[in-house]
């Protein structure tokens, strides 16, 4: 399911809430990304529950995969959660780093993702 919000700047944003089923590749990511900016969606908001877990062990590349779309497109994707469970210091890393850039962000609510 995809619902559509207007973000703080004005912009669009496509929250995807996909129930039970899980995003595990970038062709996924790559339907979403269309579906999303046929409706002028310039930012995509996924759930993290609603990744594989493997997206979330950077050793698989499936996270670098699925991203890498994001930054060849020029949008951006807000991974919404609760990221302390991961006791990953290159996940830790990368989220901080993610954050840092801004074209992925790790955010707590939807409420902090369309800030």
């Amino acid at each position: 399911m995809i619902k559509y919000h207007t973000c703080k700047n004005g912009r669009r944003a496509a929250e995807i809430n996909i129930g039970n089923d899980l995003i595990y590749d970038s062709e996924q990511i790559l339907d979403l990304m269309a579906e999303a900016l046929l409706n002028d969606a310039e930012k995509i908001v996924i759930h993290s529950h609603n990744l594989h877990p493997d997206f979330f062990d950077l050793k698989t590349g499936i996270a670098g995969e699925m991203l890498q779309k994001f930054s060849n497109y020029r949008m951006r994707l807000a991974i919404i959660g609760d990221f302390s469970g991961y006791k990953s210091k290159s996940l830790g890393d990368f989220i901080r780093e993610s954050n840092r850039t801004g074209i992925v962000s790790f955010k707590g609510s939807i409420n902090e993702a369309l800030g």
